[in-house]
């Protein structure tokens, strides 16, 4: 695993990919307040408790720094940045059942869009595992000798006690 960079003064300003999700019934937007709690633990079902954190953060972030994308009123998938530290995209995650219709280049766009709006000139994506995806989607670039990154010293969560 490695971190990569993203050149967001690069990023192309179109917003096309808001239309091609829509095309096939699914809206990227930001939550609002009462959605909090249903899509942390979406989040938590599909991908986990640490994921789910960061997600609690990106969406206690003012303004919030999450999107989802939602199919017939139900989460679909979701993509974050500054969740675990500023200037870093990350986590994002889409059903299974959904993955391969773009929704989650669609939803790496939306945040770094976002990103390059407030002003970021790069974001990073740590400890990625499929570098490809990143090179292709966003033209990611991967930063050497940072395969342990930001995660190095990350404190592990307890496992559950046997009963």
């Amino acid at each position: 695993m490695a971190d990569m960079l993203i050149k967001l003064y690069e990023l192309e300003t179109q917003v096309s990919f808001l239309a091609e999700q829509k095309a096939l019934g699914i809206t990227l937007r930001k939550p609002i307040g009462p959605e909090k709690h249903a899509i942390i633990a979406w989040v938590a079902d599909h991908f986990g408790a640490g994921w789910a954190a960061e997600v609690d953060v990106a969406l206690s972030n003012q303004p919030r720094t999450c999107f989802v994308a939602v199919k017939d009123a139900k989460v679909i998938g979701f993509a974050c940045y500054d969740a675990t530290a500023l200037g870093f995209f990350g986590p994002i995650g889409i059903a299974k059942s959904h993955r391969n219709k773009g929704t989650g280049k669609a939803l790496i766009n939306a945040c770094l869009l976002d990103m390059k709006h407030k002003g970021y000139g790069y974001a990073v994506v740590g400890a990625v595992k499929d570098t490809d995806f990143y090179k292709k989607a966003v033209d990611a670039i991967e930063i050497p000798d940072s395969a342990s990154g930001l995660y190095h010293n990350r404190i592990k969560a307890p496992q559950p006690k046997s009963k």
